[in-house]
Order: structure tokens, then sequence, then C-alpha cells
């Protein structure tokens, strides 16, 4: 039988929260870094956010490679930080899931095993399998911890995946959650309507993966036609590797958006100016003008500036910055003031994260 999220981290996840992708922290030889990747938790829980995905695409898929052999280690880090830094307040240990189906059951039940609430589950490199493999899949992994579905862009190994896909989904017992992450308008429609079109639509939380549109994912209400007539949806909150970076603005961002959905038309005006500032900084960071190739070296680079990360090294040795990628990184944090107020707040506490 599944194992079901109290009803504060139940409340938490539908009412909405920050929840930061985890990077992985490796020194100069490309080994893991266990004092700076307790520091990028630290980082994340005093930034105030309400939960962390780990073992996700931000966290480098390479670590359940056997000869790489990081799964467990760098769960388990993070589940002890939380333990000794979070309190008693609700807080979402979600933990990325991947690989055919017994491979996907085996890592939840890994997760089970270190103290996860639910787990995030990616259609990346199955492409030659069918929707009905996908679902069983999910229903599987949902034996163990409740799931998040998550549709995963095309760039980086995601497939297109259609209404009835979410609505089947939806209609899961243990889906509690999807994230939508198409990076496609018309696709993340389709996965709202999709859900929504699910008897128990409303018991699957929204949040966006979309860190190209984060803004208005979170500012915009679908208000569409399901099974007992209208309704309106929301995405409540994020599930970001974008927001592994600046989180601390992230964690006020979506203070602003809360504000706004409870009518306060400055708090409103104030979170879609900040809009276009979002996008751009992640069109650098994500190296969009090269298809997303030095992505995950684009965020190591952000904490590196900032002093949480020694350098960029990622597990394979061809993952860097793109030829102008750090320029791009240059003149997003020199623009705009809600990036640059994150340098004073992690330089204030640094020492103490990574002592």
């Amino acid at each position: 039988m599944t194992q079901a999220l109290s009803d504060a981290k139940s409340a938490l996840l539908h009412a909405g929260t920050v929840i930061p992708a985890h990077p992985l922290a490796l020194d100069a030889t490309r080994s893991f870094d266990e004092r700076r990747q307790r520091g990028l938790t630290r980082y994340y829980v005093e930034a105030g956010v309400g939960g962390l995905a780990v073992g996700v695409h931000t966290t480098q898929f390479e670590i359940r490679r056997p000869e790489v052999g990081l799964l467990r280690p760098v769960l388990e880090l993070a589940a002890e930080e939380l333990d000794n830094r979070v309190g008693k307040r609700p807080f979402l240990r979600i933990a990325g899931v991947a690989g055919p189906t017994g491979q996907a059951v085996a890592e939840a039940e890994l997760a089970r095993e270190l103290g996860y609430d639910a787990v995030l589950v990616s259609p990346g490199g199955l492409a030659d399998r069918d929707l009905d493999y996908l679902l069983d899949r999910s229903a599987a992994v949902g034996e163990v911890l409740p799931v998040m579905g998550f549709y995963l862009q095309e760039a980086v190994g995601g497939r297109y995946l259609p209404r009835d896909y979410w609505r089947r989904l939806a209609d899961q017992e243990s889906t509690v959650a999807v994230k939508a992450a198409p990076f496609d308008r018309y696709r993340t429609l389709e996965l709202v309507q999709g859900v929504v079109d699910s008897d128990r639509g409303a018991d699957v939380a929204l949040y966006t993966g979309n860190d190209d549109n984060i803004v208005p994912d979170l500012l915009t209400p679908y208000e569409l036609c399901g099974p007992s007539g209208g309704v309106t949806r929301r995405f409540v909150g994020g599930l970001l590797g974008h927001w592994a970076v600046w989180t601390r603005s992230a964690v006020q961002l979506h203070e602003l958006v809360r504000k706004a959905w409870a009518g306060d038309e400055l708090a409103r005006v104030r979170a879609l100016s900040m809009a276009a500032a979002v996008t751009d900084a992640n069109a650098a960071v994500f190296d969009v003008r090269n298809n997303f190739a030095g992505v995950i070296a684009g965020v190591h680079e952000v904490l590196r500036r900032q002093g949480l990360l020694e350098g960029i090294w990622c597990l394979d040795p061809a993952e860097g910055l793109s030829d102008g990628q750090a320029d791009e990184l240059t003149r997003i944090s020199g623009a705009y003031e809600l990036l640059r107020a994150e340098d004073g707040f992690i330089a204030a506490r640094l020492e103490g994260w990574l002592s």
C-alpha cells in the first residue's frame, strides 16, 4: 500500500511552495564534495523553500551509473541535512526516479527507506515504450511512494504526452502532483486540461517546471470545464532547476504571487514586472542559445561565483559552459536587482553553511 503524505505535507503541497532541484557538488577530481553538497542544502533550507528535489536532472542522471554509485550517498546526505535543519515545519522531500519499471521501483524503495515523501517520475530514456507502459510504471512506483508526474521537455530527453495521458495519470490514486516542464504553452495547457478531466483532478497539485515561463505560469488562472462543471486551477508552486540559483529571490517571488492570488493588485503587478527578468536569467543559466548544452554547468557557474561551489565540474567531462555563456551570466547578474540581492544574503551566511 502506498505510503501517504502526512496531512501537513499534503496541505503544503496543495497550497503551493518553492522546490529547487538540488545540484551535485563535485571537486576537481570529479569526486563527490560532501562539504559543499551540505552547504547547498543548508542554503536552500535557510532561503525558506518548502521542499527539495534530489536525484533529478539538475543532480545529474549519471549518479545512477554503477561506476559512479552516487544515488544513495546523494539522497542520504540530503535527508540527513534536512533532519538536522528543517525542524518541525512541514517540508517536502522529493526524490527523482528514472529508468524502466524495475529500476524506478527500486529507486522509490530506496527513497522511502531514506525518509522521502514522494517521487518525481522521469519519462526520460523510454522513447521506445508506449503510454500504457509509462502509466503502468507510474502505478508500480506509486505502490511505494506518492507520485509526482513529470512532463519533460524534448530538448533534454522528454516526449509528447497527450491530454488523455494526464487524465489517466491523475486517475491513479498515488498521483499527488504533476510537474509541467514541456517548455511549450500548448502542451502545458493540455496537461492542465487532462488533470481537470479526471474525477480526482482536484487531488492533484499543479507545479510548474517551465523554467522559461515561471511567473506567467504562477499567475495564470486556468478556467476549464471538468466532469462536474467549471473549475479554476492554478500552478501553485514550482519544482525547478532554475530555483537552484537565486533561491531566496524565488521564495520572495512566490510570496508575491500568493498575495496576488489573494487579490493584491500591487503584488500582481510587481510579480508580473519580474517575468522578463526571470526568463532572461533562465536563458543565460540554461544556455538556451545552444539548445541547453550548458544547462548544468550554467547552474554550477552561478553557484561558483557566489562561493557555494568550488568549480563547475560535471560527471561528464564533456559538459561545461558554452561559448559566450559566461558573458551572458555576467550580463544578467549585473542587470537585475532581484539577482544582485542574493549575493549579500549568501555572503553573510556562507562560512556557516560550509563549516
